[in-house]
C-alpha cells in the first residue's frame, strides 16, 4: 500500500529523497509542487551514528529555508524478486530514528535498479567514470525520489 502526505503536505513544501548506503548517503530534494527531484548532496558518514547526525542536520537546514519540508522518501532495498537484502534491515531502522528526530513522515520507494538508471543518466553527460562515482548516490536518491513523485502524480 503507497503511504501519502495530508492534503496541507502535499503541493506545499518540499520531499527529501535518500538513498541510503553504509558508506554514502545520497539526497535529492524536490521543488516545491513535489513534481521535480534534483540531486544535492552526498553524505559520508564514518558509521551509522554519525550519517544519522548528517541526515538529521542536513534535513534540518532544508527544513528551516523557505519551503520547508513535507516529508521524507527513503531508498526500500530488496532483491530483484522483491524479498528483503541484507541492507533492509538497515534502512527500516534508520527510517525509524528519522521519523523520531525529526518528527516527518518518512515513506518507503522501491529502490531497485535506482542506482543503474542514476549512472546510466549521468554517462550520458560525463564519462569519466571517477567522476560519475561521486554524485552516483545524490543522482540515485533523485531517481527514488521522482518514482515516489510520480506516483503522487498518478
Amino acid at each position: 500500500m503507497r503511504q501519502v502526505l495530508t492534503n496541507e503536505q502535499r503541493n506545499t513544501k518540499r520531499i527529501v529523497g535518500l538513498d541510503f548506503g553504509l558508506r554514502r548517503i545520497g539526497v535529492a530534494i524536490s521543488d516545491a509542487t513535489q513534481t521535480l527531484a534534483s540531486p544535492l548532496t552526498v553524505l559520508r558518514p564514518l558509521d551509522q551514528t554519525h550519517g544519522l547526525r548528517l541526515v538529521v542536520a542536513e534535513i534540518k537546514k532544508l527544513i528551516d529555508q523557505d519551503d520547508g519540508v513535507a516529508g521524507i522518501v527513503l531508498g526500500f532495498p530488496m532483491f530483484l524478486d522483491g524479498t528483503p537484502n541484507k541492507m533492509t534491515r538497515h534502512v527500516q531502522a534508520f527510517a525509524e530514528l528519522l521519523r523520531t528526530r525529526l518528527h516527518l513522515p518518512v515513506f518507503f520507494q522501491d529502490e531497485r535498479l535506482s542506482s543503474h538508471e542514476a549512472d546510466s543518466r549521468l554517462a550520458s553527460h560525463e564519462k569519466n567514470w571517477r567522476v560519475r562515482k561521486d554524485r552516483l548516490d545524490a543522482a540515485a536518491a533523485a531517481v527514488i525520489l521522482q518514482d515516489y513523485l510520480d506516483g503522487l502524480a498518478s
